[in-house]
């Protein structure tokens, strides 16, 4: 492990932040754990059953452009996965590592794309047993592609597995709207049918979300932007947080990143756990989780971290 926020790296960041913010620089000192480190090392240092919700999106072939968060230490740069042998023997020992350490109500969201989630889904079924299986998750998206002699790959895949099916956490999420015509509203704004044996009521909160996710992208003049390459849109990640958590649950990203699981799961007052082996990725999380401090502890953190 290279270095942990809430040690000597995190009592400068405060030092900074109490010449410019006495308060911020007090919510810092309670700031929950986010460690610059190889993930894998981290997580064997967690006791079993710690925590409630675990996403993770693992970089593959394309490390270098996203700012990596499976970096060579030996090298200094990102590695590269761009065959899947090298990429599946990444995985499995962090696969297995996660298991152990969701709780019993704990569920697990991994973030793949077309060209590693079938050979994941097999590994995953491994792991944590085929019945353990709750959802493959489809994030349709929009936006511009390269045109080939193949329909455009517009959809990333999300796939969910349980510590323990039946007693994972599962809250029903509800929105959008009922694709049935003739709908009317009563006196009290509730939606309704009429039919000949009366009125069908419908729930006033939308329909119960698929597995299917039509969502956009983040613009590239999204106020969210960091500069992550790859950086998934807030909406996204609230989604799964009130899906799969309730207040009070600890949520952990160790493929952390720009910290956008960390800033919605904050937000939504669940307890963070995070952890990225890239310097800058610790310091702009930082910057997202307590946007008060002064942002030359960006350039701080990183000269602490690689050291």
């Amino acid at each position: 492990m290279s270095g942990c926020l809430s040690h000597g790296c995190l009592r400068t960041v405060i030092r900074n932040c109490a010449r410019a913010n006495p308060a911020a620089a007090s919510t810092l000192r309670r700031s929950p754990e986010i460690a610059c480190a190889d993930n894998l090392a981290f997580m064997r240092t967690l006791p079993d059953a710690h925590c409630d919700l675990i996403y993770a999106d693992p970089p593959f072939d394309q490390p270098r452009k996203r700012g990596s968060s499976d970096w060579n230490k030996a090298g200094g740069k990102p590695r590269s996965f761009v065959d899947i042998e090298p990429f599946l023997e990444f995985m499995r020992p962090r696969l297995e590592e996660t298991r152990r350490i969701l709780s019993s109500r704990g569920s697990l969201y991994l973030h793949l794309d077309w060209r590693t989630a079938h050979y994941v889904k097999v590994m995953l079924d491994e792991v944590f047993g085929r019945a353990a299986f709750l959802n493959e998750i489809i994030w349709s998206y929009r936006g511009g592609s390269r045109l080939g002699r193949w329909f455009a790959r517009k959809h990333d895949t999300i796939l969910v597995y349980a510590k323990s099916k039946g007693s994972h956490t599962f809250n029903q999420i509800r929105g959008g709207s009922y694709r049935t015509r003739d709908m009317l509203f009563d006196d009290a704004g509730r939606p309704y049918k009429s039919t000949r044996r009366g009125r069908i009521y419908f729930n006033p909160d939308g329909p119960a979300l698929t597995d299917v996710w039509d969502l956009p992208i983040l613009s590239t003049v999204s106020r969210e932007r960091t500069g992550y390459r790859c950086q998934k849109p807030e909406a996204l990640l609230e989604r799964m947080i009130r899906a799969a958590s309730n207040e009070g649950d600890l949520v952990a990203d160790f493929f952390c990143g720009s910290g956008t699981t960390l800033a919605v799961a904050k937000r939504l007052n669940r307890r963070i756990l995070g952890c990225d082996i890239n310097p800058e990725a610790i310091a702009v999380t930082q910057e997202r989780l307590f946007p008060a401090c002064d942002s030359s502890n960006r350039e701080n953190l990183r000269r602490m971290n690689t050291r």
